[in-house]
């Protein structure tokens, strides 16, 4: 019973619910630069209900069972990271040995998600859009670890409260050189991982009508849509704890929303990058810094 209260909040229903929020805010921000009203305040809930209502079509020539499955595991893994973030804001003690790097990897599971659907739909476009989610995630992966390498670096630990408490004694991490190049790299990465502009590579409506989700409709559609929803939440949060250090409600919040900005603004100041461009971007552009992150975090910088 306290493990289904804890998952329900601070997991999937407050996360849900400040998702679509934050959903709100960045489409109202985006319209506002782009001199529109925008949508009203609850409209990702009514996106959400309206897919809920609707008939789910499954593909013909689809593989049935894992075109299914795989929106409703990439809604559980993002709920589950969901929980653990939430509860080591409210209380690191709530955390265990080693929930950073399960945190981190049931991240990439909703990428692998799409991957697996969108290829099981049979779909040209879809297997397409799933082409180019694996590509991403190979490329931007990797320089994501490298900044996450920085925090365990000058704290030796992969756990949030080792991580919280360092930085409530020491400062946060981001106030260090290596910190701030590796929060920078972080935040570009979490880009990728919510598949915004620059990178929302697979989706691409102008380009495949919808790629990796062309072929979902109705709930199925819905649980990814929560999950991005989530994800908007959970990855600002997630980076705001282990590189600014701990936080209380009205400072979260605000960190938070300056976060969100910044993803917000790098969504509405460029356009689409090609796949190959956003592999080379992050392979020989972005990973040389977390890698320099890295060796100033190991000479104390």
């Amino acid at each position: 019973m306290v493990l289904f209260y804890y998952i329900i909040f601070p997991g999937f229903l407050a996360t849900f619910i400040a998702g679509g929020v934050a959903s709100w805010i960045e489409r109202k921000l985006t319209a506002r630069i782009q001199t529109r009203v925008g949508p009203p305040f609850l409209q990702p809930f009514y996106d959400v209900r309206k897919l809920f209502i609707k008939e789910i079509t499954i593909p013909e020539h689809s593989s049935r069972s894992i075109f299914m499955i795989s929106p409703i595991i990439a809604l559980a893994s993002i709920t589950v990271v969901a929980t653990i973030v939430g509860l080591n804001l409210i209380n690191p003690a709530y955390g265990f040995n080693g929930d950073l790097i399960v945190c981190v990897y049931l991240l990439l599971i909703p990428s692998l998600c799409v991957i697996l659907g969108a290829s099981a739909s049979g779909n040209p476009l879809a297997s397409l859009g799933a082409s180019r989610e694996m590509k991403l995630v190979l490329s931007y992966e990797l320089a994501f670890w490298a900044s996450l390498a920085v925090p365990v670096l000058k704290t030796n630990s992969i756990r949030f409260i080792d991580i919280i408490g360092f930085q409530a004694l020491n400062g946060s991490i981001a106030g260090s050189l290596s910190g701030i190049i590796a929060f920078i790299v972080a935040i570009i990465c979490i880009q990728a991982k919510l598949a915004k502009v620059p990178f929302d590579i697979p989706e691409a409506e102008t380009e495949i009508a919808g790629g990796a989700y062309i072929e979902y409709s109705g709930p199925l559609l819905g649980f990814f849509k929560i999950t991005q929803y989530m994800m908007l939440i959970v990855l600002p949060l997630f980076l705001l704890e282990i590189f600014w250090g701990p936080m209380n409600f009205s400072v979260g919040i605000l960190k938070y929303l300056l976060l969100l900005t910044i993803i917000i603004m790098l969504e509405n100041t460029n356009p689409r990058l090609k796949i190959d461009q956003a592999v080379k971007f992050f392979w020989f552009g972005l990973l040389p810094f977390g890698v320099i992150s890295i060796i100033l975090a190991i000479i104390g910088m």
